[in-house]
């Protein structure tokens, strides 16, 4: 088992499978050593529902902070998926986060912590990164947020 691995299970977290894109698009390119993973949303809420909707009116600052952290899970499912080992990841270095904004909402930072507390817990100094969090009109599917990374690796 690797130590990303071993990270994931102390902290209770189990992978989903990695997800597959809704559109026209790959999920991951490398290009030498970074790692571009494509824009992905929350996983299932632990009731099994999917997430839709507004922070700011349909979701608290809290819960879209929970939004945010499921979607680090799928990022990191997905970079499993591209890279077949976490421990591959040398550093994250770029995270833009991007969140479904109620009018006058202005709490995108914190919502966006959710991800980047998940980053540093999971892979250490390695997963601190920096970051751009910006409110959003609509997102795709309604989904509350969306975060797309740049990861360096080594073989």
């Amino acid at each position: 088992m690797s130590r990303i691995d071993e990270k994931l299970e102390q902290l209770g977290i189990t992978l989903p499978p990695a997800p597959s894109p809704i559109g026209s698009y790959v999920p991951a390119v490398r290009t030498g050593n970074l790692l571009y993973l494509s824009g992905l949303g929350p996983g299932l809420r632990d009731d099994g529902s999917a997430w839709a909707g507004k922070v700011g009116a349909d979701y608290t600052m809290e819960e879209g902070n929970e939004a945010a952290r499921s979607t680090g899970i799928s990022i990191i499912a997905r970079m499993k998926g591209h890279l077949g080992d976490l421990d591959k990841v040398k550093q994250v270095v770029k995270v833009m986060g991007m969140v479904n904004s109620a009018p006058g909402f202005n709490q995108q930072p914190a919502v966006i912590n959710g991800c980047s507390d998940l980053f540093a817990e999971v892979f250490g100094e390695a997963g601190r990164h920096a970051r751009s969090a910006v409110g959003m009109a609509g997102l795709p599917n309604d989904i509350p947020v969306e975060i797309e990374v740049i990861v360096e690796v080594e073989d």
